[in-house]
């Protein structure tokens, strides 16, 4: 598989929220978005199997989300990857890698777009995930971090993942 292929996409109805602050699932204009608040951190969580056709680079994760009202200010993203290794990971509790982020400025117009890209390299960063291997992802906004400016919720559309 080339580098920049797709791997896979999650919409906001893949989303299997954490026990306590999570994204509020919502719809905008018949689109289903997940709500991250800027008051506190909210994480979305999304389950899958690495591809077998995934070559072992590294992974880039694109966030696609818009502001709910806000037209200027920042977004910090933190997305991490926790493998579920056969026989070896005991998911009663969680094991995530530590998390990559990316800033990204709100869009001019509410209702626009804004691309998000986060990128891990193969090893440690992506929890040395394997193809075939389950895994999930928690993406996170990170309010409490001071570069996170923007007002209102950001509203993710879609999780896509590409190999790097």
């Amino acid at each position: 598989m080339a580098s920049g292929n797709s791997l896979l996409i999650f919409t906001p109805l893949n989303n299997q929220p954490p026990a306590s602050s999570y994204a509020t699932l919502n719809v905008r204009n018949s689109h289903a978005t997940l709500d991250f608040d800027a008051a506190s951190n909210e994480s979305a969580l999304f389950g899958a199997v690495l591809p077998t056709h995934y070559a072992g680079g590294g992974l880039t994760v694109v966030l696609m989300w818009m502001a709910a009202t806000a037209t200027s200010g920042n977004v910090v993203w933190n997305a991490a990857i926790e493998r579920h290794q056969q026989t070896t990971d005991d998911l009663d509790s969680d094991s995530f890698a530590t998390a990559q982020a990316a800033t990204a400025a709100a869009p001019g117009t509410s209702g626009q777009v804004q691309y998000t890209t986060i990128t891990f390299t193969s090893g440690a960063q992506m929890d040395s995930l394997a193809a075939g291997e389950s895994f999930r992802i928690k993406v996170t906004r990170d309010a409490a971090n001071v570069s996170d400016t923007m007002a209102g919720d950001a509203q993710l559309l879609r999780a896509f993942i590409k190999e790097t």
